[in-house]
Formats: structure tokens, sequence, C-alpha cells
């Protein structure tokens, strides 16, 4: 059989509403959009993690972070973990296990090429995508975001550093060249793009012209008048004690705006490419987020609303996220589809759209969406899983605290570790979270937690203990 070509584009930190197709109130994205258009948009597709690194785990093992082991961004030099509030984070993985047959060794030996383009961030030197079953790696390395030389290069990214470009080539344009090369350049063998942008993650950088496109529509709208934050509680955590948690309350942010045009620019270029050379109609894209939008702390770029909260949050604004497949031939253009699906999916999904037999062994916490991209608006059957699952045993950088949750059908149960409390909420009818049902349905909420603890034990999850130093005042 011909097998076709998978192209899996990963953003960082980009929202549920971030995206034109998605309703956001400021953005534009035409070109992503199309994506949209042309192939399926998932209403309730969700990362692994609400925060980077476990997500991408997620992804290239099928497994669920808290059963491969990394729960938390991974801090490579080990400066500001554990975080201690009330509790003490739990320890956790820095890099990959080297035992996991990930997606890229999966489709490598079935006679896939499998590049690499973009942020890693699953190891140091070592540990890096060629470790991991891909071919050729551009640009994914340890580091975490541009760091303090930002996105125009030099970039602080240990393995670009000796590219040779024009001092202030803005990285994400860089990458969708290097993307465009290897595509352009590509045998007849089928190709695994696996291009995960550094993108839309802090520093929040972008070019001068298009901010200033932004800063004109924002004062058009009379966005510029309006204040845009709203304060809340300090900090849980002993390092940010002093802070408070500032939540965005709506989109405004001229610079964000336009760091997310530059990254649909990309995409454009990166689809008339496949148009170009002949080969759109034997190619699937899928579109992601790692974790939900940057809406509460560190800058709060944007905001998720009428998802509550945001990246490192147990609610759905840390989860929820936009995805987008085309596939010419198969997904019927305009599809809309409410079915929950989690990031532990895209291993089975991948190796059935490329004709390969499951490895369930592997994806041990995925299940593939194939059934769903091919009827995706019609009613079908819920997928072979009792719940979705969360483990996120940490404190977030922007607020959050230790918890895990379930969802099972339209239903979300959280319990959040610090103090026990339970939560729970009917996501169809209240997908702002704002009505916890946990007193009013206490059957359900027994039931659900029994699940979520029976989960979490046969997996050994592990939990993070009170913390004998911590002064409630």
């Amino acid at each position: 059989m011909t097998r076709p070509n998978l192209i899996f584009v990963l953003i960082d930190d980009m929202g549920w509403r971030d995206l034109g197709c998605y309703g956001s109130s400021f953005y534009e994205t035409p070109h992503i959009d199309r994506l949209a258009t042309e192939g399926v948009r998932f209403t309730d597709a969700y990362a692994a993690c609400p925060v980077c690194s476990p997500t991408r785990a997620s992804i290239l093992t099928g497994k669920y972070p808290a059963t491969v082991g990394i729960t938390d961004w991974i801090d490579w030099g080990g400066e500001t973990h554990p975080a201690k509030g009330r509790l003490i984070d739990v320890p956790y993985r820095k890099e990959l296990p080297d035992d996991e047959h990930t997606l890229a060794h999966a489709l490598g030996e079935a006679g896939y090429t499998t590049w690499h383009v973009g942020k890693w961030h699953l190891g140091g030197p070592g540990a890096y995508p060629t470790a991991y079953g891909f071919d050729v790696n551009i640009g994914g390395c340890e580091a975490g975001s541009p760091g303090r030389e930002g996105y125009f290069s030099p970039w602080g990214i240990p393995v670009l550093q000796d590219v040779d470009v024009p001092e202030g080539t803005y990285l994400t344009d860089y990458l969708t060249d290097q993307a465009i090369e290897l595509i352009e350049g590509a045998s007849d063998q089928p190709f695994f793009l696996n291009l995960w942008y550094y993108t839309v993650h802090t520093p929040i950088e972008a070019k001068p012209e298009t901010i200033a496109k932004y800063e004109e529509k924002a004062r058009r709208l009379g966005l510029d008048q309006i204040e845009p934050f709203v304060e809340g509680e300090p900090f849980p955590t002993e390092h940010k004690h002093h802070l408070r948690v500032q939540r965005r309350h709506l989109q405004s942010d001229p610079v964000y705006a336009a760091m997310v045009e530059h990254l649909d620019e990309n995409i454009g270029r990166l689809l008339d490419t496949l148009e170009r050379t002949g080969i759109a109609d034997d190619t699937i894209v899928i579109f992601f987020s790692d974790n939900g939008g940057l809406a509460t702390a560190e800058g709060s770029p944007t905001c998720n609303a009428p998802l509550a909260e945001g990246k490192g949050w147990m609610y759905e604004g840390g989860t929820r996220e936009p995805l987008l497949v085309r596939w010419p031939g198969t997904v019927q253009p305009g599809s809309l589809c409410a079915a929950p699906v989690t990031s532990t999916d895209f291993y089975p999904t991948m190796l059935e759209m490329a004709g390969l037999p499951l490895l369930p062994e592997q994806h041990v916490d995925g299940v593939s969406i194939m059934p769903l991209l091919q009827n995706a608006q019609a009613p079908h059957p819920p997928l072979e899983r009792d719940a979705i699952y969360w483990h996120y045993p940490h404190y977030g950088n922007q607020g959050g605290t230790p918890g895990c949750s379930l969802r099972s059908g339209d239903y979300k149960l959280i319990e959040f570790f610090e103090d026990g409390r339970l939560e729970l909420y009917n996501l169809r009818e209240d997908v702002s979270e704002e009505h916890n049902l946990a007193e009013e349905q206490p059957a359900l909420t027994a039931e659900l937690h029994a699940r979520l603890v029976a989960w979490r034990e046969s997996i050994e999850a592990k939990i993070p203990q009170p913390n004998p130093d911590w002064d409630e005042s």
C-alpha cells in the first residue's frame, strides 16, 4: 500500500481559544483556520498534562505522564524543583526512558523517514531526538524556550548556536524553512515530520511591523482602554509566596497577537509547500498544542475564557487544546467532533493512519481515534476506555496546585491534594467549571473518585507529601 506522509505540528502554550476557528476575539489565523475548513476540528481534545514535557512524552509513547514517569516540565538543571507549599513536589524523570519504543521508532521500522524539527524538552545531551528513533534533529535539545536571547537570532538554544543565519532571523521562520527544505528534498519514502515549534512560549516577541498592526487594532476596538488583568490570591508556594496570581480576562496583547500571526503565516507556507510539491493529497496534517494558554502568570499574554484558568492548572484552561486534522479523502472537510480525545491517542492513531499494526503493549493509555476521523460528525459510541485521566502532583509556575482528575462522559472530577477537596463539573453544561456539583451529586462524586484512586494506584502514581516546614501564616 501507499502510506501517507504524516506531519504533526505541536505548538507550545497555545490556548484553546487562540485561533479564529475556535472563536478568538482578537488574533487572526486564516491559514490555520484552513485546516479546520478542509478537515475536522475537535472541540474536546486534551493534553495529558497542563505543562509541556509530560504531554510531549505522552505523544511519543502513547502513555500517560504518570505511567512514563515524566509528570512535570523538565527542569534539566534542577535549579527550581522541587517546589514547596503545603506539600512537597514529587520527584520525576528528567528524560524519556531509553527503553520506550517511540512513535518515531515504530514509523521508522515501517519505512518512514523521520524528522524532528523544533522544540524537544525531553532530555539533555544523549537524550535528544536521534536517540529515540528520529533520523534528523533540527533544533531539538533540553532548552524549553529560546532563552534570554529570544526569538531573534542568535538564539539561546544550544544546538542552534552555530547556525549560519542573518542576525535577527525569527526562529519560527527558520524552523519552517528547515521543514520545507526537508519536504522538498524528500525521497519516494513516506515521511513523518514532527514539527514542534517553540512559539508561542515566552519570551513573547514578534516583528515590530506586525506588533504595530495589532496595536492599531486594539485602539480601534477600544481594547487599549480596558484593564486586561484581575488580581487573584498569592501563589501557594514558598518561592513565589510574595506574588499574586494575575489573570488575563480578555485577548488584547498586541505582541502575542503578532506572534500568533507569525505562526499562522508559517503554517500557510508549509501548506503551500505541500501543494507546490504535489503531495498535499498524500499528506495528513495534525495541529495540536502541548498545554493551555499562559493566562494566569509570567506575563499572562492570552485569555482562555470561557475556560477556567490556563497553563499549569487542573481546570479546562490548562489542558483543553485546539486539535485540527486534515486528511484528504478520509476526513470530511468542515467536520466538527465533540468526542473527548487526549494526547496519548496520537500514537495508535498514526499507526492506523499508516496502515500499521497497533502496539498495545507500548501505547497502553492511548486509543485510536480513527472511527472519529472517518465519520466525525455522526453519533458514535464512546472510544474503548472508561475515562481520560490526569495526574499533576506539582505546583505550577502559573499558580496551580497539585492534583489529579478524570473525565468520564460529560463529567469531570478533580481532587486537589493540598486539602483533599473534590470538585465535580458537568462540562457539557458548565464548560467554565463554575458550579461544583460534588455536594449535589455525592454518589457520582464517590464513584468517580473511587475510579480515580484505583487508576493512580494501578500505575503507582506518586503523591506529594506534607511539607513539615509550611507556615500557614
